[in-house]
């Protein structure tokens, strides 16, 4: 009888010297990798994480508690080492690419920066789709040739973050249109809206999807009304990191919606998919729950940036190194459980 490689990993991780099922959650992502990976002593080889940065017009239609030119202060931040994806990237030996997908500024020929820009920003959705059809095309093909890029360096494990103020209104509508879900359950605070400005953020987003009602949930159609480049360009990238059998990691709510429209497009991309934490912003818990997955943590972070891909790394090492390392009952002379 033939046995499967995940029969076999599921026998290798039940055969560790502990009780079956001790370990958790490191078990499944264990498995999850080995699976992945196609062998029974799985590796992490040279980590990234890459940020997508891009300006949204919406922004301009009062929905962040920021103004939209934060945007590009923080892409010169994370440049600079300055921001908390930087700490948490340096303390875990992992490779922090930036990437300008679009955003409303003139970076110059600095190297430090991936240019992919689309565009200086996508227009306002309240009124007109957010990107053309070309500018989505375009955004998904520079996320898969940045992945394939990256691969290329030897890396198979790959963190997705982003920033842009005003994506967790885009991100919000995507998620209502794709899930079938009232928009008040998936739009939160974002920035630190107070009660007022929220309510204000929500009025603006239902006008907004009353003015696309015709738009029915075609994933590209929803990502090409309502998207930014920073989440149609991490989609690309999503889909192909599955392509070549890279371990993804999705961050917070603005990565899972990302992740949604990968989904949506190509569902074995979930085969590869570790959700690194659950975001305090409003709609990504329901977005885990619709999505039937458990994320790694929960801190109650709500930063994006990629921040709880870093922090949620070393909880993976941890798991690949039980199964390569630990000894089984019957290299260590232990005994198994009699009943």
């Amino acid at each position: 009888m033939n046995i499967t490689l995940a029969e076999q990993v599921r026998h290798k991780i039940d055969f560790k010297t502990k009780p079956l099922g001790a370990l958790g959650m490191l078990e499944k992502l264990a498995s999850q990798v080995a699976n992945i990976q196609g062998t029974l002593t799985p590796a992490l080889i040279k980590p990234h994480i890459i940020v997508f940065a891009a300006s949204h017009g919406i922004a301009a239609n009062g929905v962040s508690a920021y103004p939209s030119e934060v945007t590009a202060q923080m892409v010169l931040n994370f440049l600079n080492g300055g921001a908390a994806i930087n700490v948490f990237t340096r303390q875990h030996g992992i490779t922090l690419l930036v990437v300008d997908a679009g955003v409303d500024y003139d970076f110059g020929k600095n190297e430090k920066l991936i240019h992919a820009k689309v565009g200086y920003g996508t227009k306002s959705f309240l009124t007109s789709p957010a990107m053309t059809p070309a500018e989505m095309d375009e955004c998904l093909q520079r996320g898969k040739e940045i992945v394939a890029n990256v691969q290329a360096t030897g890396c198979n494990v790959i963190g997705f973050g982003e920033m842009g103020i005003g994506n967790t209104s885009s991100a919000a509508v995507v998620m209502s249109k794709l899930v079938g879900v009232p928009l008040g359950e998936c739009a939160g605070k974002g920035t630190g809206l107070n009660d007022q400005q929220m309510s204000a953020k929500l009025a603006i987003l239902h006008e907004a999807m009353q003015n696309h009602a015709k738009i029915d949930n075609d994933p590209l159609r929803v990502l090409q009304t309502f998207g930014g480049f920073e989440i149609a360009m991490m989609c690309g990238a999503m889909l192909e990191a599955a392509e070549r059998g890279m371990v993804i990691l999705v961050d917070g709510f603005i990565a899972s919606v990302a992740y949604l429209c990968a989904f949506r497009m190509r569902d074995a991309v979930s085969e590869y998919a570790v959700f690194c934490h659950e975001s305090t912003e409003k709609g990504h818990g329901f977005l885990l729950r619709h999505l039937n997955v458990t994320p790694v943590l929960q801190l109650g972070m709500r930063l994006g940036e990629g921040t709880g891909c870093a922090v949620a790394y070393p909880i993976l090492q941890s798991a690949v190194a039980f199964l390569n390392e630990m000894a089984s009952f019957e290299s260590a002379g232990v005994s198994n459980k009699t009943l």
